[in-house]
């Protein structure tokens, strides 16, 4: 028993550190709200690889950026499904903006958790769209919350 404890003592020491919890990205969100894309006003949407998409909303043009790998984003219909955080839903508001709580998916890709929506120009929209796996339209995002 005396053996035993120096090694369940090195065992428990040993463990704390690669029990090391993991650090997730902080949300960074959109302001204001009234700033954020609608989600049922996307035209179009972009994916450019695992994390990111684009996507533009009439005039307006938004990278839009995932807290982690989602690789099979936009396969398969209805492309790509947004929803907005439970606290937007509830005033009304069906926007994106980087809050927690909300989610991107496709029918193949569970949800996966938006960290940051960001504004971007027509030019960056353009250059990162040209680098896409996939893209698709804006007509199946939902019209209601």
């Amino acid at each position: 028993m005396k053996k035993l404890l120096p090694l369940l003592a090195l065992a428990l020491a040993g463990g704390g550190l690669h029990a090391a919890p993991q650090k997730i990205a902080a949300h960074e969100p959109l302001r204001p709200v009234a700033d954020c894309p609608r989600i049922n006003e996307i035209n179009e949407w972009y994916i450019v690889d695992g994390r990111h998409a684009v996507v533009r909303t009439g005039p307006k043009h938004f990278l839009v950026t995932m807290q982690g790998a989602c690789p099979r984003l936009g396969l398969g219909p209805s492309g790509l499904l947004f929803r907005a955080s439970n606290s937007n839903l509830a005033v009304g508001e069906n926007r994106i903006c980087g809050e927690p709580g909300e989610t991107v998916r496709s029918r193949n890709q569970p949800p996966c958790a938006l960290q940051s929506v960001r504004a971007i120009d027509k030019d960056e929209f353009v250059r990162l769209s040209r680098k896409a796996m996939r893209h698709g339209s804006g007509a199946d995002q939902p019209t209601r919350p």
